[in-house]
């Protein structure tokens, strides 16, 4: 052995030594790790081919070995680590030589392109990439993002250490809608840092709050590390826990688990939602808290400007922006609980419910049943077990069987005799259109309130034909037609409040982009849809505001915009209401056709808007920019994936990937190994970047950390986290290097140290948080799913 090390120990260090040297030479990142790659395995051919690289593999022919089988230890459990007593046989590094190696790595390189780049599932995810980035870029170029903190400075500023926690919160919501650490840290660096600077902040405390802002777009979604973290960790997960299964004696992961083994980045985002508001508000707690312990180091600042619109006494802000609101939300729950509000739906399946199977499958092998067993407890055991016995006592499970026309309208009469009096859609559509009103009336609560009080009549008399004379049973184009006066009364009203509403700032500025970013993510978040037409939707929605922007700053009319969003929500309402399919073989009603064509034309709209949002950009200089960028980003992470992959190949052609795997696996605790892994994501985020870590690190420890019993939401999230807490870490964490760079001379590198300290601190206490709280990231997906 060459140096006393093992060959495959000798093959990583190779490794480490060409990858670590291809990041510091200065070549482009994505280069350097796939000529690390082609390099490693040349130089660990050549001392395999000269004898020099050897592996001390077990003897599976020893005395030793047989008994250690015959005790009943498997054999996938045998180890180096755990039996370092046992023979050993000296064997090369490339059993069959380094040849057959090549040609197996440049097959599977071929194959892993393929199914992830170029036409795989993943390649779907993968393009919400391209999207989310140029959603982000967008907003930042465009100015909404400086727009954002300016206001944000005002309303919070008054308070003490106002400025940071505005930069926060504005930190936040760059987060939801870029997903970039670099591109967050770097543009509130330069909005921020001189303002809060020339207002008498220290640097410490405005370099810490900066920089830990920035890395919130590590795991608040539509993060661009939960995306491409996901979309890896779903398969691991899944094939981890294949293999968990076969070791415990059951035939798949859904027999063991007794729940398919499936994870999606829909999910891991209902899951990074509460850690992702959890750790902003943390940081938001500790700047006004140092803010009131050290008041001259961060103090309470009148920013110049006016909200806009008119005087509001506290009364009245009370009333119509507090009172209101929460009245009408508490109205629209009661109903719904009272069942005065919900679902109208006649629908009716054409065949009956089929018996439902046991809650865990029984029919198994006595070693399945033992492991069962030890997984879920005795006692779900034995309830499974009666499960089954019942339906075996009932005659066994049931196939479907289709239903008669008559019993059809039978139970479709008896869901009309119980629906709710008011339909969900319509009871929602007509209390968004009081919230409005409501709104309206609080920022210009001395101006005519006729408008406003037409739109209320509306939204009642809406809601009394609703109630008094539209059947469940009523067709969606009779429902509309006799809708349409309530409709348009509640829309008169809801524009001139939309009006008044637009002349203050603070809604001016921070409700568009706050719409936008609740339309991405709620439409994730509630399974409406999966991440990539989000991503579309969030793309071409911040291309259209950023439009509308630029429109306003040059004092032109900015009304194909408004109606272009306008028809995307029509649109999406008549695809909700009414059926489309105007090729159906029973024939297509007027109504259909009718509502296809307002669909269609709104659809049309809408595209030209979009079009006439891409000029107006163009035009004014910010598109060439934001696509360049989103080009440039996105072409760094599909390379870097390509070079990656053949980094890994390398790895696990000469064993390197196994021999890990079976260091990890020889704790006895899943929870020690798990640490381990943390503690060395942790190290290596001051070295290498979200994307060669999720894509180099990840595959080689993926399948002992996702297979073991630990969720792997929680997983996920708390490498997430680990990631976001490197990144900020003195000296080496990137998000310091990029707050330094735009940082200016008087701010040196020792204030941004010692700044971002405490949220280290912050950071590493939220980890522990969520270690011995797994419950924080798990109820959102609990509550959703």
């Amino acid at each position: 052995m060459l140096f006393g090390l093992d060959g495959v120990e000798l093959g990583l260090i190779i490794v480490a030594l060409c990858l670590f040297g291809g990041i510091l030479s200065g070549f482009p990142v994505a280069f350097a790790i796939a000529g690390a790659g082609i390099l490693s395995f040349a130089i660990i051919a050549a001392l395999n081919s000269a004898g020099l690289l050897i592996h001390q593999a077990i003897d599976t022919g020893s005395e030793g070995y047989r008994a250690l089988i015959a005790s009943g230890v498997k054999p996938e459990s045998v180890s180096i680590f755990r039996y370092p007593d046992l023979a050993r046989i000296a064997t090369p590094v490339f059993p069959q030589g380094w040849e057959v190696a090549l040609d197996r790595n440049v097959s599977f390189i071929v194959n892993r392109i393929n199914e992830r780049v170029l036409a795989g599932q993943s390649i779907e995810t993968l393009l919400a990439v391209l999207m989310f980035v140029m959603m982000g870029i967008t907003l930042e170029r465009s100015g909404i993002a400086e727009d954002l903190l300016t206001t944000m400075a005002r309303v919070f500023g008054p308070l003490p250490g106002g400025l940071a926690v505005s930069v926060v919160v504005v930190g936040a919501f760059l987060a939801a809608s870029t997903g970039i650490v670099g591109a967050t840290v770097v543009t509130m660096g330069l909005l921020s840092l001189p303002t809060m600077l020339r207002h008498n902040y220290s640097p410490e405390i405005a370099t810490g709050v900066i920089a830990a802002a920035g890395t919130l777009g590590q795991i608040i979604p539509p993060s661009i590390v939960i995306i491409l973290l996901g979309a890896l960790a779903g398969d691991l997960y899944s094939a981890a826990q294949e293999t968990r299964a076969m070791a415990a004696g059951c035939n798949d992961a859904l027999t063991y688990l007794g729940e398919a083994a499936v994870v999606s980045v829909g999910t891991l985002f209902q899951a990074a939602l509460l850690p992702g508001v959890f750790l902003a508000l943390l940081y938001a707690l500790y700047a006004f808290g140092y803010a009131l312990l050290n008041p001259s180091r961060a103090p309470s600042v009148a920013m110049e400007g006016q909200a806009g619109g008119q005087a509001v006494t506290r009364g009245e802000a009370f009333t119509w922006f507090v009172g209101a609101p929460l009245g009408l939300i508490a109205a629209m729950l009661l109903a719904v609980n009272l069942g005065v509000v919900g679902s109208q739906s006649l629908a009716v399946d054409s065949f009956t419910d089929r018996t439902g199977g046991a809650s865990l499958r029984t029919n198994v092998s006595a070693e399945c049943m033992v492991s069962m067993i030890e997984l879920h407890g005795q006692g779900e055991w034995d309830r499974a077990v009666a499960e089954t016995e019942a339906i075996a006592a009932a005659g066994g499970e049931h196939e479907s069987v289709r239903l008669s026309p008559e019993e059809i309208a039978a139970r479709r009469a008896e869901k009309e005799a119980a629906a709710a009096p008011i339909g969900t859609g319509v009871a929602l559509i007509f209390v968004l259109f009081a919230l409005v009103l409501a709104l309206g009336r609080g920022v210009a609560p001395i101006r005519d309130p006729r408008p406003l009080l037409i739109g209320g009549v509306g939204v009642v008399s809406g809601l009394l034909v609703d109630m008094l004379l539209i059947a469940p049973s009523a067709s969606a184009g009779a429902t509309v037609l006799m809708l349409a006066l309530p409709l348009a009364l509640a829309f008169y009203g809801a524009a001139a409040a939309a009006r008044r509403l637009a002349r203050n700032d603070l809604i001016r500025v921070v409700f568009p982009p706050l719409v936008l970013i609740v339309a991405v993510l709620g439409s994730i978040l509630g399974g409406i849809t999966n991440p990539t037409p989000a991503a579309a939707l969030g793309a071409g929605g911040a291309i259209m505001l950023a439009a509308y922007r630029r429109l306003r700053e040059t004092e032109r009319s900015a009304k194909v915009i408004i109606w272009a969003t306008l028809a995307i929500g029509a649109a999406i309402l008549i695809g909700v209401n009414f059926d489309l399919r105007i090729n159906r073989e029973e024939g297509v009603g007027v109504e259909s056709i009718a509502a296809f064509v307002a669909a269609y034309a709104a659809y049309l709209y809408a595209m030209f808007g979009l079009l006439f949002s891409c000029w107006v950009l163009f035009a004014s200089g910010v598109l060439t920019p934001v696509v360049r960028e989103t080009a440039k980003v996105t072409s760094m992470v599909f390379t870097i994936l390509i070079g990656s992959q053949l980094l890994n190949l390398v790895v696990i052609s000469f064993g390197g990937e196994h021999y890990i795997q079976e260091f990890l696996r020889s704790y006895d605790s899943e929870l020690q190994a798990f640490l381990v892994v943390m503690l060395v994501l942790f190290v290596l985020g001051f070295v290498l970047d979200f994307l060669e870590i999720i894509y180099i690190v990840i595959p080689i420890v993926g399948p002992v950390i996702y297979g073991g019993s630990f969720d792997p939401k929680w997983v996920t999230i708390m490498i997430a986290v680990n990631l976001q807490t490197s990144f900020l870490t003195p000296p080496f964490g990137f998000a310091l290097f990029y707050l330094r760079g735009v940082a200016p001379a008087s701010v040196t590198t020792g204030h941004i140290y010692r700044g971002v300290f405490p949220f280290v601190l912050i950071q590493v206490l939220g980890l522990a948080i969520l270690w011995f709280f797994p419950a924080i990231v798990t109820v959102v997906p609990a509550i959703l799913g």
